[in-house]
């Protein structure tokens, strides 16, 4: 057991390698695990670690700090391939090429301090090319293909990298029949023509996220990159849930009542009084706010299993605490309050919160902050301190 918590999330790993494992068994391609930003909160080693054990060969990070803490601890992760995409000038290229680490370059600057850095290190690079295929995020857009193909084959030439990646992202994925999809899956192969008439024979191409690693077989080419369905939430709520998937959510969110009392009828309730008592009730005192990553326009809408039954906070949201208004029914210091996780409990989801509060599910797991403990159960192969696992 655990010892006593105000608030924890619980991140259970068996869910993290049963929804790889179930996203394997979708695609005949290899399966990359994202695990960026902590690993949307669940944690970034545990999660990696977990997702290997379900069968992902691939593990891919935004930022290169993420990618090096991820070949920085000697585990089974050593056996893993890992890519980071997110870079700026001055990047660590030689830190992450030493590593083993994949990189990725949008523009010719990027490819010369790529190739610049594996000379210094004396290794060549393992360079992922990125297309703009209709995001107009990240990528070479099409006018500059060429010439970003090009300077790789001139450093290719020499001997100081490989081409082993080409590679885009979806922007209208979780709209699956969306008419952009087709369109950026011909502008991606397109793309591809382009390398490989100059002679770049990549060791993989990938275009799809979680949504399309779901809905869109045909986009799988030779490697997928789920995100937040590796944590078990739908990317596509309004096609299926995460059962409809065979995924199960892996994080639940609790806290512990701290303070329980009666108040009259007419009370305001936290700042601005935004919520009034209509009858005497018991109000209780739940330590978690948005300096712990809930979202303050929850006020009044964010969804509570407490006392046996859903409810909503109370007032507005503050910095390290909310309240909940428990109506006639038992309640004392101590009891536990389910902000969200799987449902079966009947609790809400982090799919709840994102309907109530107007955003995704990603940003609810992911905005947990480092005050609220990470527990880890289930099967994990290392569990770096601080956190915590129990069997």
């Amino acid at each position: 057991m655990s010892r006593f918590r105000n608030a924890e999330a619980r991140v259970d790993l068996g869910a993290i390698r049963d929804n790889v494992a179930a996203l394997r068994d979708r695609t005949s391609a290899e399966v990359m695990a994202v695990v960026k930003a902590d690993g949307y909160g669940h944690g970034l080693m545990q999660s990696a670690l977990a997702a290997m054990t379900g069968g992902a060969t691939w593990l891919g990070t935004a930022l290169v700090e993420e990618a090096l803490a991820l070949r920085a601890v000697q585990s089974p992760l050593s056996r893993l391939r890992i890519l980071t995409w997110l870079s700026g000038p001055g990047e660590r290229w030689g830190d992450a090429i030493r590593a083993d680490i994949d990189v990725s370059a949008s523009a010719v600057w990027a490819v010369e301090e790529i190739a610049a850095a594996a000379r210094d290190v004396d290794i060549p690079a393992r360079l992922h090319l990125k297309a703009d295929t209709g995001l107009s995020r990240g990528g070479a857009p099409a006018a500059d293909w060429a010439d970003l193909v090009d300077a790789a084959r001139k450093a290719e030439a020499d001997g100081v990298l490989r081409v082993v990646g080409l590679w885009s992202h979806l922007a209208y994925a979780d709209a699956p029949g969306h008419p952009t999809i087709a369109r950026q899956a011909e502008a991606f192969l397109s793309a591809v023509e382009t390398a490989e008439r100059v002679g770049v024979r990549a060791e993989v191409r990938h275009l799809a996220n979680s949504a399309a690693t779901l809905t869109s077989p045909e986009h799988h080419f030779d490697l997928v990159r789920p995100g937040i369905a590796v944590y078990g939430l739908s990317p596509v709520p309004d096609v299926g849930g995460p059962a409809d998937f065979g995924l199960r959510p892996a994080m639940t969110l609790s806290g512990r009542l701290v303070l329980v009392k009666r108040v009259p009828a007419g009370s305001g309730v936290s700042y601005g009084h935004t919520y009034v008592t209509d009858r005497e009730t018991t109000v209780g005192l739940l330590p978690l706010g948005y300096a712990d990553g809930i979202p303050r326009n929850a006020g009044n809408v964010g969804p509570l299993l407490a006392a046996g039954h859903r409810r909503t906070i109370a007032g507005r949201v503050c910095m390290d605490q909310v309240v909940v208004d428990l109506g006639d029914d038992p309640a004392a210091p101590g009891d536990e309050v389910v902000l969200f996780g799987t449902g079966e409990d009947g609790g809400p989801t982090a799919q709840d919160w994102a309907e109530a509060t107007g955003t995704i599910s990603y940003e609810i797991v992911s905005r947990i902050g480092p005050r609220v403990p990470r527990v880890y159960a289930g099967e994990t192969v290392l569990a770096p301190a601080p956190a915590e696992v129990e069997q």
